[in-house]
């Protein structure tokens, strides 16, 4: 199983602002979370990343996708490690691709559905990776190399939204992550959103939104 080279949507911003890196669900693109970004903080670099694989061959329909999915909390194993580790790749030559360094605690991490999964997943395997994650309708990936525990989740803040009537990832899925994680002592923002489907809805994005401008890491904080 072989990633393809990934691309992304880049819209530059203020120096001392977050660099927020999206990933978008299953059968989508890189387009369909840009402009989630400036809603999210007007002045942080915007980085809309493709997934790795074709989602036609999966059946998820014509873009891309991260992993291919086998039911409940479960990515089918090998696919899922191949999407983390070219999102790894991704990540590690960011500086180059923005032709700067990306300051200490400035680098945000989210995506929705199946990018948050993947955004999360990331953090788990790879603590230190962002200094904050936000997962929109995602879970807590079943696989070997991701797993809750105090050492990986850190102190990482984490924002996670989810609809209680989500057809697509049930609102208890959602609810068996926030478990997992607080249990290991995760700084954890779960909210849940009363009828709302697999979608992301603006209240739910004035919630994200202000969770990021309060962060206490000074490159999110508003100027």
């Amino acid at each position: 199983m072989t990633a393809s080279t990934m691309t992304a949507l880049i819209a530059d911003g203020a120096v001392d602002a977050p660099v927020i890196v999206l990933l978008h669900g299953r059968g989508s693109d890189e387009r369909d979370l840009f402009p989630l970004g400036r809603e999210l903080h007007a002045e942080a670099t915007i980085v809309s990343i493709r997934a790795p694989f074709e989602a036609a061959p999966w059946g998820y329909g014509p873009g891309w996708a991260w992993y291919r999915f086998l039911g409940g909390t479960t990515p089918e194993p090998d696919s899922f490690a191949a999407g983390q580790a070219a999102l790894e790749g991704y990540l590690q030559e960011l500086p180059d691709r923005l032709g700067r360094a990306i300051p200490t605690g400035s680098l945000v991490l989210g995506g929705f559905s199946q990018g948050g999964t993947t955004a999360l997943a990331q953090l788990l395997r790879r603590p230190g990776t962002a200094a904050a994650v936000m997962v929109f309708s995602g879970f807590l990936a079943t696989h070997p190399t991701v797993e809750a525990t105090p050492e990986r989740v850190g102190s990482t803040p984490i924002w996670w939204g989810h609809g209680t009537a989500d057809g697509a990832i049930p609102f208890e899925s959602a609810e068996l992550g926030w478990a997992d994680l607080g249990a290991a002592g995760a700084q954890l923002t779960a909210v849940r959103y009363s009828g709302m489907g697999h979608s992301i809805s603006l209240p739910e994005l004035a919630d994200a939104r202000g969770w990021l401008a309060a962060l206490e890491v000074p490159s999110t904080r508003r100027r």
